[in-house]
């Protein structure tokens, strides 16, 4: 995998196609709304049948990360787990690698409004946001002026046209003031990068770093196109 550096408040991150985000200058990786166990919420309810690895993949890609990158520090973003019971539901496998993987880095778990509850004792620290000047990590984007914001909560997919058939891919946002982090987990779905709730947060020119297989590739909106109207509404279903 190839990361994508850019700045963002004067740091150099870097945008890895997994979906996390890398501040090589505090070993500091971030990562944003995993929904752990959506995949056990859904069969649960009867809502749709899905396969019930998804907190695996997602715990394998984070591992992947952590081992090739040795973070000092791993932020969540916030809606880490899909509801209020999912630790209930997590299998006995997927538990141990995370109290393995909070053994070898200092986690900070953000609250989302997916997960109210925090995590176990033992597993790292619960905050509602976090500040390592000049960046302040957060669940969801503040609207107005900010500098060097970093937040999740959206899901943003850039849709593009790629010889004459169109694709969905999941993004980074950013205009060097914030950055918006696309969802890691496997099932989180996403909201369109030009959707009306996503622009009012960018009052100029911004970005999509969008990911690829082993490379991302950096975007101007304009380059983008809008999404059918049923994407817009199954993820606003999801959030709420």
């Amino acid at each position: 995998m190839t990361p994508f550096e850019f700045l963002c408040a004067g740091e150099r991150l870097e945008a890895w196609p997994a979906g996390a985000l890398h501040w090589p200058a505090r070993r500091l990786l971030a990562v944003a709304d995993l929904h752990l166990e959506k995949g056990s919420s859904y069969a649960a309810n009867a809502l749709k049948l899905l396969p019930r690895h998804d907190t695996r993949h997602t715990l394998a890609m984070l591992t992947a990360l952590i081992d090739l990158l040795n973070p000092e520090t791993v932020v969540c973003l916030g809606d880490s787990f899909h509801d209020r019971t999912a630790l209930e539901r997590l299998p006995r496998n997927e538990r141990a690698e995370i109290e393995r993987l909070t053994g070898r880095a200092r986690f900070v778990w953000i609250a989302g409004n997916h997960d109210p509850a925090p995590p176990p004792d033992g597993w790292g620290h619960v905050a509602v946001e976090v500040a390592d000047s000049p960046l302040v990590f957060r669940h969801e984007a503040v609207f107005g002026p900010v500098m060097g914001e970093i937040s999740g909560h959206y899901h943003p997919v850039a849709a593009l046209t790629v010889q004459g058939r169109g694709i969905r891919r999941r993004c980074f946002l950013t205009d060097g003031k914030r950055v918006i982090l696309p969802a890691f987990g496997t099932y989180a779905g996403g909201l369109n990068a030009l959707d009306p709730a996503i622009a009012q947060l960018f009052p100029s020119d911004y970005d999509a770093l969008v990911v690829g297989r082993d490379a991302v590739r950096r975007l101007s909106w304009r380059q983008l196109r809008p999404d059918p109207a049923l994407a817009q509404a199954a993820w606003v279903r999801e959030v709420r």
